[in-house]
């Protein structure tokens, strides 16, 4: 399977020494798998090393530098690619530092990293790097390509979700769920958030994630999560938690479309999982079971919308939020810049609310969609919205 994100990284990598590459995305979505193909399609001399290990410092950033330089002398140019590179204090500087160099010297050396904590990973790039990086964010998996790699149905990829290390194990959920749980929950939890960064409160973060993926979809107050929390906790802790597990590209808190961004900072959240994946593993429910009960297969396809939205956000350009008056909702609004929709979702799930009609008189520049698992002349069906880029709708 070939990513759209493949082409590009490709493209780059064989142009003129200019940029460092920059391949950022959450745990099991295809980065190194990417780095695997390009080597295979060209005769470059190059050498590919991971930092997911323990104390490695610095001087091994050194190591691996000059065994590149050695090795360019003889044939004029090679590619150096570090994976999690972000897990080493203070990479940065030391890459700024060998990158500069090889600058001045004109050493033909091109770089390319990559990492699954997106907010160290940048924070990184940011302060050290400016200038010298272009970035490629690598998304979940979409129903596309999914059902183009491994024959997935509709309706496995709105229960199962998009990750393509665990496509073979659907036919046992238990092992399935072992797997997601232990090799994607765990290792973005425990590596990529509670190892990276200072977090007072584990425990309450752990819940967070399983409270938000458990009602994925779903507008919860910040208030009336904190009394199904048995740690304590307060509000500013569990929005920076959210933060926090959304930079791992896990669940993320949806805000309230209004126009200004004051009134939706101050919103309660919508939960979003970045792939249903998780809102299953969390749910303790089955496949059969879940098919088979209208107003949870309503709010897994929900959440497989909500994630198809978030997840084309980087290279879309755009913003995804809900909107909600009173008793009105709007499922999802799209912003960038002028340019505004609100999309409806007919999931099965019983909803007694106006929201577009309401929606559309406060904003009537606004397009409007609905998208129905039953498509008919006035709506997008489930499988057509999947395959688009959400941008398309603005």
């Amino acid at each position: 399977m070939i990513r759209p994100q493949f082409e590009i990284f490709a493209k780059r990598m064989n142009e003129k020494r200019r940029f460092i590459q920059v391949l950022a995305g959450s745990r099991q979505v295809g980065k190194s798998t990417i780095i695997r193909q390009f080597f295979k399609s060209i005769d470059i001399p190059h050498s590919s090393e991971s930092a997911d290990g323990t104390q490695i410092t610095t001087s091994w950033i050194e190591q691996l530098w000059n065994t590149a330089r050695t090795r360019v002398q003889s044939s004029g140019e090679f590619i150096l690619c570090i994976d999690e590179v972000q897990k080493i204090p203070n990479w940065s500087e030391t890459v700024k530092k060998l990158w500069d160099e090889d600058t001045r010297n004109g050493t033909n050396i091109k770089l390319a990293l990559c990492g699954s904590s997106r907010l160290l990973l940048e924070k990184g790039l940011t302060e050290s790097l400016a200038g010298r990086f272009e970035l490629i964010h690598v998304p979940h998996w979409s129903f596309k390509e999914m059902q183009e790699a491994f024959g997935v149905s509709l309706e496995q990829y709105i229960y199962f979700g998009g990750y393509p290390g665990a496509a073979d194990f659907t036919s046992d959920e238990e092992r399935w769920k072992s797997y997601i749980r232990e090799s994607i929950i765990e290792a973005s939890v425990a590596k990529d958030i509670l190892m990276l960064t200072q977090i007072t409160k584990p425990a309450l973060l752990r819940q967070l994630f399983d409270i938000g993926s458990y009602y994925s979809s779903q507008i919860l107050s910040y208030n009336k999560m904190l009394g199904q929390l048995t740690d304590a906790g307060n509000t500013t802790t569990l929005a920076h938690y959210l933060t926090l597990l959304n930079q791992a590209g896990l669940l993320c808190g949806l805000q309230k479309y209004s126009g200004s961004l004051l009134r939706e900072k101050s919103s309660s959240p919508k939960f979003q999982v970045y792939n249903n994946a998780l809102m299953t593993t969390v749910s303790g429910t089955t496949f059969e079971t879940c098919r088979n009960t209208p107003d949870m297969w309503g709010r897994f396809v929900e959440s497989a919308v909500g994630a198809h939205l978030v997840n084309g956000e980087r290279t879309g350009g755009y913003t995804t939020s809900y909107w909600r008056n009173a008793n009105d909702e709007v499922d999802f609004v799209l912003s960038r810049k002028e340019a505004v929709c609100a999309i409806e979702v007919k999931s099965g799930r019983r909803k007694t609310n106006r929201g577009m009609d309401s929606f559309k008189k406060l904003y009537p520049n606004a397009k409007i969609y609905a998208v129905s698992a039953q498509p008919a002349s006035a709506t997008l069906g489930l499988e057509e919205f999947l395959g688009l880029r959400p941008e398309e709708l603005l």
